[in-house]
């Protein structure tokens, strides 16, 4: 499992459409991905569950993935939700 701790760096934190995004990149992967936030864990593949946190700007955030391309997933949720790719 590889897990990392970011902070929101989203204009708007993750609303409907940054949400939509994240969901999209997060199933490009075959391993299972996860955000923890606000002592809640959800499967980033899930735009229920992704929603449900309200993170705004700022607040942080733990990205946890595990399967055969983990790093990799890990990296791209973390380049999405710090700001460095759309």
């Amino acid at each position: 499992m590889t897990e990392k701790t970011v902070n929101i760096k989203l204009e708007k934190g993750l609303e409907a459409r940054p949400v939509a995004v994240l969901v999209q990149k997060a199933s490009m992967f075959d391993s299972k991905v996860y955000l923890r936030a606000q002592d809640k864990r959800v499967n980033a593949k899930s735009i229920m569950g992704m929603m449900s946190l309200g993170l705004l700007a700022g607040e942080e955030l733990v990205i946890e993935t595990e399967g055969e391309d983990e790093v990799q997933a890990c990296e791209c949720m973390e380049r999405y939700l710090t700001g460095q790719e759309s």
